[in-house]
């Protein structure tokens, strides 16, 4: 089967659109959400200079595409998490070591939390948060039926990940780990 060469152009803008996304959240990374301009990002992106205002109309849009992408991604990791999870100490682990290994490389984290928080002044973003929030929600389910407990899962796990980015020496998988025992064991 062959593939007409409409397709091919719909993939390379599907293909460039998500470098662009990819850059945008370098840029957030290394400059904070005020460095987001369309050139920036297609700069960053090694793209035309129109090409961030090609596919995204506003710096709005980019913003909200990265953040998107972030906490969909981070939702689908937690859900695939607690299809493991069996409830037991030991599957607190594999997320402890999640933890660990997302603080060892604070840029992307960085990039997600100061998008994360920009949800707290535009609530049209808060649908893709809601979602990282469910999965965590859905990962603490493996352990508890308690909502109080849940609830407290869910600020904890974000509080440790931004308290980690405040800090030289963020949280090892060790000390994620005897957190997450005490909260939902």
């Amino acid at each position: 089967m062959t593939t007409s060469p409409t397709d091919g152009r719909l993939l390379k803008g599907e293909l460039r659109r998500q470098e662009l996304i990819e850059a945008t959240l370098q840029v957030v990374a290394r400059e904070g959400v005020a460095g987001v301009s369309h050139r920036a990002v297609a700069r960053e992106a090694n793209q035309p200079a129109t090409a961030a205002a090609y596919y995204f109309k506003s710096i709005d849009d980019l913003l909200t595409a990265a953040l998107t992408v972030c906490m969909d991604q981070d939702a689908e990791r937690m859900r695939r998490l607690a299809e493991s999870a069996d409830g037991s100490p030991e599957g607190l682990t594999a997320l402890a070591e999640l933890l660990a290994n997302v603080m060892g490389g604070p840029g992307l984290l960085l990039a997600e939390y100061e998008l994360y928080l920009l949800a707290a002044r535009r609530p049209e973003l808060r649908t893709s948060t809601g979602r990282w929030l469910e999965a965590l929600a859905g990962y603490a389910l493996r352990y508890t039926d308690d909502p109080v407990r849940v609830q407290t899962f869910t600020s904890v796990v974000d509080g440790l990940l931004l308290q980690g980015l405040l800090t030289d020496n963020p949280p090892t998988a060790a000390e994620f780990e005897a957190v997450l025992r005490h909260v939902l064991l």
